[in-house]
């Protein structure tokens, strides 16, 4: 464990040191792209334009034989697009894989400057991050890089799950943690072959009352671990974010996880294919009617104290801290998107 005084100091001579408050950036969706298909490669500039985030994908879903040519790829995109605001990501490989070195080596060295956060995946402890902490401040360091390149967790084992707080709190490179549900249901010996979302047979069922048929209440296989997950996040002032939704012929299934995964705290989700992009900017951008109450709430307690009525609900120091929540990320939103701005008044 770091002392206070030197969890700030850069782990190499020459290297940016790190935040001490994570930028502010709204992140409904991080897209995914896999940079090894050209064809989608050159959707990027258009797809840059739509979405949060664009994260070029190095790990699952690139076949063995294609990493190398995966890694050129988002380098390529990397330099030929003007992101804007937009945040550019990419997610290597796992630390215990023969592709992981070389993925920071070569992204470091050729796009550094651009690259504004490492997704990780299969993180198990804080060991995982301490690694990639070090070897980032040395390429960064080597390369001349400006601004440290952050670190996104991806949650996807049993071993990470049991130790989420000394993760999210590793170092001050953390920008979140996303939960990855396919690999986590292997880890944990899940009897699901589904990406994300709930399954028919999670279910509670009411009590027996004669020949009465028993109404059955499908529930949530997420709940407890995202929960978790946000509480870690939310403690150590990072972000948690859900992760893929894998069936893209079920766009309602998709729209309700990631409603859930927002009310419980989660500041975006995985988008996958196209057609998930407008699901997560409509889930998490604060409902418009609760933007407008919460706007009144704030308006009628200043400074943050006491108490009033409002449409017959009485509103106190906490609800204002809820409405704050709401406004905040709305003013935020607002900022990144001109629709929004509209519809929100601000």
């Amino acid at each position: 464990m770091k002392l206070p005084n030197q969890f700030y100091r850069p782990l190499a001579i020459g290297a940016p040191a790190p935040y001490r408050e994570p930028p502010v950036k709204v992140e409904r969706m991080i897209h995914f792209v896999p940079p090894h298909l050209e064809k989608f490669r050159a959707k990027v500039p258009d797809i840059a334009k739509q979405v949060d985030v664009v994260l070029g994908n190095l790990e699952d879903a690139i076949p063995a034989d294609a990493k190398e040519a995966a890694r050129a790829g988002f380098i390529e995109m990397a330099k030929a697009v003007d992101f804007g605001a937009t945040g550019l990501w990419t997610r290597m490989n796992s630390l215990n894989s023969p592709w992981a070195l070389d993925d920071m080596i070569e992204v470091v060295g050729a796009v550094g400057n651009k690259l504004d956060v490492v997704m990780l995946p299969k993180v198990e402890g804080p060991w995982d991050i301490a690694y990639l902490d070090q070897l980032l401040a040395q390429l960064e360091a080597k390369n001349g890089v400006a601004r440290p390149i952050m670190i996104h967790a991806i949650l996807e084992t049993a071993e990470g799950v049991k130790n989420v707080d000394a993760i999210a709190a590793a170092s001050p490179r953390m920008h979140g943690i996303s939960l990855g549900p396919a690999d986590l249901a292997a880890s944990r010996a899940m009897k699901t072959t589904r990406v994300g979302g709930g399954h028919p047979e999670y279910k509670v069922i009411a009590d027996s009352e004669g020949e009465a048929p028993r109404a059955a209440f499908q529930q949530d296989l997420w709940h407890y671990t995202i929960a978790k997950m946000v509480d870690a996040c939310a403690s150590a002032g990072i972000k948690a974010f859900y992760g893929p939704f894998g069936d893209f012929s079920d766009p309602a299934a998709c729209e309700a996880q990631f409603r859930n995964a927002f009310l419980l705290g989660c500041a975006g989700a995985w988008s996958l294919h196209p057609t998930q992009i407008d699901i997560a900017k409509r889930v998490f951008s604060p409902d418009p009617k609760e933007v407008a109450f919460a706007k009144r709430v704030l308006e009628a307690m200043p400074d943050g104290t006491g108490a009033v009525m409002i449409d017959g609900r009485m509103q106190d120091d906490a609800t204002w801290k809820q409405c704050k929540v709401v406004v905040d990320l709305a003013k935020q939103v607002a900022a990144k998107d001109a629709d929004f701005a509209a519809i929100y008044g601000l």
